[in-house]
């Protein structure tokens, strides 16, 4: 068997992956069927473009649908490690997305990231953490490469769960309000975030500590890598041409170390709010990936952003495309 000497890794937020007749969040959030043949098609043809090896996918709400339209596009190997939930009343309703893998590459093992209970107890969160989306570790044994390690995540979005349940139901325009969601809320948001991303960095670490396996940490992280919720996961690994005794373990951020990097004036949004752009989707990558580390297994790294169907100016989601843009790094293996 001739081992593969190019790989793509790609990460996709699908927005709302809901076939009709379902609905998500409410009775009339769902896709006509004409809305719904153009979203499929646009999902099937950037995945055709893009050409993964492996794909993550997050907003997921019917997997056995995605699983099939994955599998006539060759990536034969798919799991998710959640079930969205059904309102009880209306059951075509559902709510609470999960993510979603799909590989050319047969996994070895795939399976939900249970959390460090000796990590959650130094947090002081034990017996009350819950992931807001479940993430996938799974794990490859790619010829000529190596071992591999796979996190497919969503972290928390700076969306705030309101706090008018704690005020005794107060007029949602009421400034109290209105001033706690924007501060207080904002934090917690933010808190749930960080915890989720210390939780997968942590089990990552020590799987590279373990099993001495290459890493790929890649999904919807819903804020910038530098900000303070996230930043430690990158920050304390900073770039180095000479290895030393502390870099046996860590995260890069993929296109901070990949060789077309110098043809963007900046790493390029891959979700615009209000017309502006931000980058909230994140392929982080361990020293095996980085073309100028000492131990690495590639020849060459390059970082890709998939954002024509992205439009600046426009104030509402087409929920026939996406709300994100789709991003992918590409390894040549020494």
């Amino acid at each position: 068997m001739v081992r593969p000497k190019s790989l793509k890794f790609a990460s996709f937020n699908l927005l709302n992956f809901a076939a009709p007749p379902y609905a998500f969040y409410q009775p009339e959030e769902t896709y006509s069927d004409t809305q719904w043949v153009t979203k499929t098609q646009f999902i099937t043809g950037l995945i055709q473009h893009i050409d993964p090896a492996v794909i993550v996918f997050q907003e997921v709400f019917n997997p056995d649908i995605l699983a099939t339209l994955c599998d006539e596009l060759g990536l034969k190997h798919f799991a998710t490690v959640d079930t969205p939930t059904q309102d009880q009343i209306y059951a075509n309703v559902l709510f609470n997305p999960v993510v979603a893998i799909a590989s050319k590459m047969p996994f070895k093992q795939c399976k939900p990231l249970e959390p460090s209970h000796e990590l959650l107890e130094y947090l002081n969160n034990l017996g009350q953490f819950k992931f807001n989306r479940t993430p996938i570790k799974c794990t490859f044994d790619i010829e000529g490469f190596g071992p591999l390690t796979v996190y497919a995540v969503h972290f928390k979005s700076q969306r705030v769960h309101s706090m008018a349940h704690i005020l005794g139901e107060p007029d949602q325009e009421d400034p109290f309000l209105t001033l706690l969601n924007q501060t207080v809320g904002a934090m917690q948001s933010q808190i749930s975030r960080s915890l989720e991303a210390s939780i997968v960095y942590y089990d990552a670490l020590k799987t590279q500590r373990e099993k001495a396996a290459a890493t790929l940490v890649m999904g919807d992280f819903n804020a910038h890598i530098s900000s303070p919720a996230l930043s430690f996961m990158t920050q304390q690994f900073p770039i180095a041409i000479e290895p030393s005794k502390f870099d046996s373990v860590g995260l890069y951020e993929s296109f901070s170390i990949s060789d077309n990097q110098l043809e963007f004036d900046s790493k390029p949004p891959t979700h615009y709010f209000q017309g502006e752009g931000n980058v909230l989707d994140y392929i982080l990558a361990s020293k095996e990936f980085s073309p100028t580390h000492a131990d690495s297994k590639v020849e060459s790294l390059f970082y890709y952003n998939y954002a024509n169907h992205l439009d600046p100016k426009r104030d509402e989601e087409d929920i026939r495309y996406s709300d994100h843009a789709a991003i992918a790094i590409e390894i040549t293996i020494k």
